[in-house]
């Protein structure tokens, strides 16, 4: 069992009418998941306990840009803005999007449930 689905077992029972909080991915296949996510992780740290697609080398010290992701428009809009540490590694990148986001660097809260992001090509 992975280390989000020790803690999201743990979680008290929720009543039938609330859902838990998630987030959809798109992978780099077109496939869309839809991951139950823990509140105060990094988005990178829930994309690779729920084995989708994150190598993240560097562990979220900006230092690769592996977990480069694209956020819709909606979603992008939720999210706090990159920090200019952020926004430097990812002018490093050869393609760049106009929700590009590095998934390390943004902390979920529940309040986000609902996100919406696809994995952006490996370079």
């Amino acid at each position: 069992m992975s280390n989000i689905e020790n803690i999201v077992a743990r979680r008290p029972a929720e009543s039938s009418q609330q859902s838990l909080p998630t987030l959809h991915v798109e992978d780099r296949d077109g496939i869309v998941h839809e991951l139950e996510a823990v509140e105060g992780w990094r988005l990178m740290e829930i994309l690779r306990d729920h084995g989708v697609g994150m190598v993240n080398t560097c562990g979220g010290a900006l230092a690769c840009a592996e977990c480069h992701v694209v956020l819709d428009a909606e979603s992008a809009r939720r999210v706090p803005p990159p920090r200019e540490e952020e926004v430097e590694k990812l002018d490093e990148l050869p393609m760049l999007y106009e929700n590009s986001r590095l998934s390390c660097q943004i902390i979920w809260s529940d309040e986000m449930s609902g996100l919406r992001l696809k994995l952006a090509q490996e370079t």
